[in-house]
């Protein structure tokens, strides 16, 4: 015992122990009930549509028009650290760590099959009086993929990651979600208040992964099929997070500035090599107008997307697509929210805020906006063929639409630096949500025990792999959304704790 405890020094125990022990029973209960993850799946989603949605759109409109706020006041001034601090990483390494812990698997998986998804049912459609599958339809995929992939999102990771880096680097508070609360709590933060804010954070950032590691490992075995034609099972699905895990969990014993880092700036390398492929080999003029007409689309129709709710009682459309980013993105704000503080000290409020909302965004809608266009036109001005491949498996469009380029000596070589790719960004993100939890049971320690690291990378995979094994990526989804709920909650109240003290001390 007394080793273990050795092993265990500077963790917080009650909380590292409690949510062990509730972790553990989730995976048995899992295991024991395999049947009910589906039921259990089916009826969250329904009562989160029927009685979330309106809550979920606009508190994340909210987080987004405060950050942004934050940032403009004389308060972007302040240094996260203290006045004069340089920050320890460079643009290039932060940028890479940015856009690799938040959204690459993501982009990965939806860049093709999202905008066709869109292309073919949308309610805007209907509204607008538009055919599907036509170029005012594509329009619209574009503008809603957009929307999902905005401010809006990377918002809910600004501001936690905001609120966390003033507290802890500001004040000296520890580097966890309760620190952003001290201003109405004092030192209860430290007791069992406090924990049960983190234990949600944990929770949190455990089901938000979870989602990207089914993606991920879901999209993997289709390049693996498609390269070297493996039989993609469950249980195929389940070795490859097991093993992807880990590879991450080596990583994130390795180190943030060893591991993380270099998988990052390697990710940001293998994405230019294959942006630049589908560029030429695509629809380039195409392509390079999207940018331009998309991008004005997305800020021209920003406000009435934000605040529109489907007057459906059913919100199947909405619930499958946009409260799921939602909930996703907030379920994921204290993973990456922690993870960008964690990089961003010696930074402005300013500054972090233009870095972790601006430069991800633009990057992400290059990013979509070259495949999705790409895409679009594939299928409605090109041999067709995406739409059959998306609603046969969502895994397989990129990868089909590889194939529909017709570009044949570079084909099988894209579809192997895709998968290599969704390999890196799957290492990236779950070796950072591991440093992430371990960092929360630490009570913000900078460096996590490695028996710490190691059993929470572990256990990271085992959730990501039972819950797709035996529920699929609806029941993924339905996790995320479904803990959104109550971190949002605490959300509201970073909020009002920020402007306290700013209010307080910093004017």
């Amino acid at each position: 015992m007394k080793k273990l405890l050795n092993h265990l020094s500077g963790t917080n125990l009650f909380l590292t122990g409690l949510s062990s022990l509730l972790v553990i029973a989730f995976l048995i209960f899992i295991l024991v009930n395999p049947n009910l993850v589906s039921d259990f799946a089916d009826f969250w989603k329904t009562l989160i549509a029927q009685r979330f949605a309106s809550y979920l759109i606009w508190i994340v409109t909210l987080i987004a028009i405060f950050t942004i706020v934050i940032a403009l006041t004389p308060f972007g001034r302040i240094t996260l650290g203290k006045d004069g601090e340089l920050p320890e990483f460079s643009r290039f390494s932060w940028f890479a760590m940015l856009f690799g812990a938040g959204v690459g698997t993501g982009i990965l998986f939806y860049g093709v099959a999202e905008p066709i998804s869109h292309l073919q049912n949308n309610p805007f459609l209907s509204l607008e009086n538009i055919q599907p599958i036509t170029p005012e339809a594509a329009v619209i995929a574009q503008r809603i993929t957009l929307f999902h992939w905005g401010f809006h999102g990377w918002a809910c990771y600004s501001f936690v990651g905001l609120c966390l880096g003033y507290f802890s680097y500001r004040k000296g508070l520890p580097l966890t979600i309760r620190s952003a609360l001290y201003p109405f709590m004092g030192d209860k933060i430290y007791g069992f208040a406090g924990d049960i804010v983190d234990l949600v954070a944990v929770f949190s950032t455990l089901f938000g992964i979870s989602v990207s590691l089914g993606l991920g490992a879901s999209q993997m075995a289709s390049g693996l099929q498609y390269l070297f034609s493996f039989e993609v099972t469950p249980l195929f699905k389940l070795g490859l997070i097991l093993f992807v895990s880990a590879i991450a969990t080596i990583s994130v014993a390795s180190g943030l500035n060893r591991g993380i880092k270099l998988l990052s700036e390697i990710n940001i390398w293998l994405c230019i090599i294959l942006l630049s492929f589908i560029i030429f080999a695509g629809p380039t003029l195409t392509i390079l107008s999207s940018l331009v007409s998309g991008t004005l689309d997305y800020f021209a129709t920003l406000l009435p997307m934000s605040i529109w709710v489907d007057p459906n009682e059913n919100n199947e459309w909405q619930s499958t697509w946009t409260l799921f980013y939602w909930g996703w993105w907030i379920s994921w704000g204290p993973f990456v929210g922690m993870f960008m503080a964690r990089i961003s000290r010696g930074r402005t409020l300013r500054e972090y805020v233009a870095g972790t909302l601006l430069f991800p965004v633009l990057i992400g809608f290059f990013w979509l906006i070259v495949f999705g266009a790409t895409a679009l036109d594939l299928q409605l001005n090109g041999v067709g063929g995406l739409v059959e491949a998306v609603n046969r498996d969502i895994t397989q469009a990129i990868f089909t639409a590889y194939e529909l380029l017709d570009v044949e000596w570079a084909t099988w070589a894209m579809a192997l630096l895709t998968t290599i790719l969704i390999a890196t960004w799957f290492i990236t993100s779950s070796d950072s949500a591991t440093l992430v939890i371990c960092t929360i049971l630490c009570l913000g320690k900078k460096h996590p025990p490695m028996a710490l690291r190691i059993f929470w990378g572990a256990i990271i995979g085992c959730v990501a792999g039972l819950i797709l094994l035996f529920g699929g990526l609806t029941a993924l989804q339905t996790a995320s959304t479904s803990i959104a709920i109550p971190f949002s909650v605490v959300l509201i109240f970073m909020m009002f704790g920020l402007v306290k003290s700013l209010w307080e001390s910093e004017r």
